[in-house]
């Protein structure tokens, strides 16, 4: 896990000197500790230089690109796994930030075909695949996640891919002078010709969905989309291409598929899944929430280990409406694993708003933001590595809209509709078009309390990228929902885990997103992940996999009620020093700024434990988004 950064002069204009991409590097020294790396490059001479990634240096010579890389040693700790990597012939330089799971399958065949290999890292695996196959099929072999920047001097073209799911960020900003790319944001502050500003076409959607499926918030600034790559030459410019697309998954038949074949199915890709997510030369253990998702993935880790002895790390609170402690003790008790607990106080999050707000680099999308920075903060103590559960959700049906989209007229959403109607009818009309009521599902706030807080607010502005990706998709309601959601909800969740792990410089893997976890999660039949009955009760999604966590942990510990990862933030908003907070700089920001309604802040803030669920909704995006805007607009 590490950072990328680089730029190139469009107009060929030189690098004269290394002090912008030494501050690039700087940002986000906390991706990777280790070790650093910068190289000049010219793709119009097909030449390159390696320089002091320290010191700040005239370049001579002419190159017209320039890139850095900070890396968080995982495997091979020596200099061998030094980035940039380049080629024996020095025509390929490549920079890969994540883990390639599968990379050493194809260490033995590349051995026979000549290549040799003077470490023991993943990524000299991937930059003599790129030389075996080229670019596009290389790309399609890999397992894992990345991002990864490919400068072929021979051919004169750079690459810049990102995974199929979206693990790993990769941003680029692109204008008339300049194409510039990052891990992070924050990097692009560092060159000239780079302002940040408000990118108002994407707020509508940001209001909604609190992320946005194209672009960012800021001009300018985009993130190489999931399973995509852009190239750049100097003859051909910039384009984008997709390698991978979910739409391709297929959901096969019910008819000879036994419960108990699904059951095994799972365990069988789950089980490789962990173990190749084990190999490590630093310390590993498992982000245990206490849900099923983790338990599961901490069973098969700790099972996979040899030597046992498995840490877990967790965060608690005291309100115990959001504690899921009693699961995460009944887990590491049973698995007789040590498991760190930490415990979120209000005052820890008041005076990390702003700290978790500066390493996202946007509004914090949800309130339990925070927690994940407190657990990468003191995980650090104890590990290097986490796993994690995330992505069981979206994949495997996890959440209760799943049920409520596959039976839309027979279910709780249903009710809810019909009752919002009598105050608002564009609610329930909304709720009769099966596209927006797929769409809507997953937004945060009602369309009438965007537009409240936003006067500009466009309903159809916002939800029309979102529309065309899910007219796009074919299957029953249920994998159209699901194809909707790793395409759209899930890397809203990721870039959180990325960023919030790696402000502590703590790598975060997800097995279930695994390349063959998903693909054999669409052999599934749709009956075995979510049931309309059971002998467990009415409407329960996810259960398949609740089935296969009775057999280890108990029907009671499986089939209790979803908790998901919340936080008190209603309580939090009562402490003193927040509250003088949201008033002194909050609301006054907000009312300077002219973008969102500071009287509705006004109004919720005043009794926080009285607002409906999408006005505090509302509430939490209006803080985020002006300590968003003052850490990063104000500059």
């Amino acid at each position: 896990m590490c950072g990328i950064a680089g730029y190139i002069n469009l107009k060929s204009e030189m690098i004269r000197n290394t002090a912008p991409i030494i501050s690039m590097l700087q940002s986000q020294k906390h991706r990777g500790p280790d070790d650093s790396g910068v190289r000049a490059f010219s793709l119009s001479r097909g030449t390159s230089l390696e320089l002091d990634p320290i010191f700040p240096q005239a370049i001579s010579g002419n190159f017209e690109g320039i890139i850095g890389f900070n890396r968080l040693s995982i495997l091979d700790l020596s200099l061998n796994g030094h980035q940039p990597m380049i080629s024996p012939d020095g025509k390929i330089i490549l920079m890969l930030n994540g883990e390639i799971y599968n990379a050493f399958d194809f260490k033995p065949e590349l051995v026979r075909d000549g290549y040799r290999f003077r470490s023991t890292s993943d990524t000299e695996v991937v930059l003599s695949l790129y030389i075996k196959y080229g670019f596009e099929k290389m790309i399609l072999l890999l397992n894992g996640m990345f991002a990864i920047v490919v400068i072929d001097l021979g051919k004169r073209i750079t690459y810049i891919a990102r995974d199929r799911y979206g693990i790993k960020p990769i941003y680029y900003f692109h204008d008339n002078v300049t194409l510039a790319f990052s891990s992070e944001i924050k990097s692009f502050l560092c060159l000239e010709n780079f302002i940040p500003q408000l990118n108002l076409d994407n707020l509508d959607e940001f209001m909604l969905f609190r992320s946005n499926v194209e672009g960012t918030l800021y001009k300018g600034v985009n993130a190489v989309a999931p399973g995509s790559f852009i190239a750049y030459s100097h003859d051909a410019g910039l384009h984008q291409c997709y390698y991978y697309c979910v739409e391709s998954l297929i959901r096969e038949g019910n008819r000879g598929h036994k419960f108990e074949d699904s059951i095994s199915s799972l365990s069988n890709s789950l089980s490789s899944s962990v173990k190749s997510q084990l190999i490590s030369d630093v310390k590993l253990g498992c982000q245990l929430s206490g849900g099923i998702d983790s338990s599961l993935v901490t069973w098969f880790a700790n099972r996979s280990l040899e030597h046992g002895g498995f840490e877990a790390v967790s965060i608690v609170f005291e309100n115990s409406f959001y504690s899921e402690e009693e699961y995460i003790d009944k887990v590491a008790g049973q698995l007789g694993i040590v498991a760190h607990k930490f415990a979120l106080h209000s005052d820890y999050y008041f005076e990390n708003l702003e700290r978790a707000t500066w390493h996202f680099e946007a509004p914090l999308n949800h309130p339990n933001t925070v927690a994940i920075f407190l657990l990468s903060q003191r995980a650090k103590e104890y590990v290097t590595v986490l796993l994690s559960g995330e992505g069981a959700d979206e994949i495997f049906g996890g959440y209760p809209r799943y049920y409520d989209l596959s039976f839309p007229f027979l279910n709780r959403l249903f009710a809810e509709k019909i009752y919002e109607g009598f105050s608002n009818q564009s609610n329930i009309m909304d709720y009769f078009d099966p596209v927006l009521r797929s769409v809507l599902a997953s937004s945060f706030i009602s369309p009438l309390v965007a537009g409240q807080l936003y006067s500009n607010f466009n309903k159809f502005n916002a939800i029309d990228k979102r529309s065309q990706i899910y007219r796009s998709l074919t299957g029953s309601l249920f994998s159209r929902q699901v194809k909707y959601e790793i395409m759209t909800y899930l890397p809203d969740l990721l870039i959180r885990q990325d960023k919030m792990s790696m402000a502590h410089s703590i790598e975060n893997r997800v097995p279930f997103l695994d390349n063959t976890v998903v693909e054999d999660s669409f052999r599934i039949p749709e009956d075995h992940l979510i049931r309309r009955y059971s002998k467990e009760g009415l409407n329960t999604e996810k259960y398949l996999l609740k089935k296969s966590a009775e057999k280890i942990f108990g029907k009671e510990f499986s089939f209790r009620k979803k908790m998901g990862f919340g936080v008190p933030v209603r309580q939090f908003y009562s402490n003193r020093r927040f509250l003088e907070y949201i008033h002194d700089e909050i609301i006054p920001g907000t009312r300077i700024r002219g973008v969102l309604d500071s009287k509705y802040i006004e109004a919720w803030i005043k009794a926080p434990q009285n607002i409906s669920y999408h006005e505090s909704e509302a509430l939490w995006i209006s803080i985020a988004f002006e300590a968003w805007a003052k850490t990063f607009l104000d500059k």
